[in-house]
């Protein structure tokens, strides 16, 4: 119970943010985002329908259409998302004016706010845009990505978004859409990133206890073998924050100067620390 409490605060929260992104900077200013929501906005400017109504009415259809893919728990949270992102965008547009008229402002933290406010409805396992949802199925049955299938989309809204409110519009909302996309990037995947290493070295072991002394941190032998030379050798993995990667590096080399160190970046880390006793 506490955690479906927990899910329902944050989703709450994420629409709200949406919400207030969209009455307080982009829909007064013209300016709209990808997806669902983008055609939303212009289907009700179009047709003078409630923003919030619509909003609903065409994202309902992905929602449940995703029952079978994701399971009754996202579905259910991602109704509640798009529920709650209706009423808060009706609320907000009866009771609080446009923050600003100013077009860039208006899509650089227009986008920013939407950003966050999908990026936390997303962390918490739900939707409020029906696109993914739909480029995922499409995906299925024809031989183009996900990724491809919701740029391709994209770029027919925005192209509507110019005849119907002119090309500079559609650019600004072009850099509302970019801006969101990054910033959900950033609350999905967080801000602090740390390192994984692979390191391959003949001094595996005494490459781990220089890492353990001085980095405090835990390790891995994994065996290997060279593929041009055939020898056997220990590759030594380990996950350390960014801030001491150049530590790591002095102590790699200063056990083996020829050692092979890979590198990745990686957002999240779960770990349990074990003490010596």
């Amino acid at each position: 119970m506490k955690n479906i409490f927990l899910r329902l605060v944050f989703l709450t929260v994420g629409a709200f943010f949406a919400s207030f992104s969209l009455e307080c900077f982009l829909v007064p200013n013209n300016i709209i985002d990808g997806g669902i929501v983008g055609i939303s906005i212009m289907t009700s400017y179009l047709t003078k329908f409630n923003l919030g109504i619509v909003l609903t009415v065409l994202n309902l259809p992905f929602v449940l259409w995703a029952l079978n893919e994701f399971g009754k728990r996202f579905v259910a949270s991602a109704l509640y998302a798009v529920c709650a992102l209706s009423l808060f965008v009706n609320f907000i547009h009866t009771h609080v004016k446009a923050v600003t008229h100013d077009l860039l402002l208006s899509a650089c933290f227009g986008g920013a706010i939407l950003g966050l406010g999908v990026g936390i409805v997303l962390k918490n396992n739900a939707c409020m845009d029906g696109t993914e949802i739909l480029a995922i199925k499409v995906s299925k049955k024809y031989p183009y990505s996900v990724g491809e299938i919701i740029m391709f989309i994209n770029v027919f809204i925005f192209a509507c978004a110019g005849f119907l409110y002119g090309w500079e519009k559609a650019m600004y909302s072009t850099l509302t859409y970019i801006i969101a996309y990054r910033v959900i990037d950033l609350v999905v995947q967080g801000l602090s990133e740390e390192k994984s290493i692979r390191i391959v070295t003949d001094k595996g072991y005494e490459m781990g206890q220089a890492i353990i002394k001085n980095l405090n941190k835990t390790v891995t032998y994994i065996e290997a073998q060279g593929g041009y030379s055939q020898t056997k050798k220990i590759m030594v993995y380990c996950v350390i924050p960014r801030i001491e990667l150049n530590k790591l590096k002095e102590i790699i080399f200063a056990v083996d100067e020829n050692a092979f160190i890979a590198i990745e970046n990686i957002h999240e880390v779960y770990r349990r620390r074990y003490e010596k006793v």
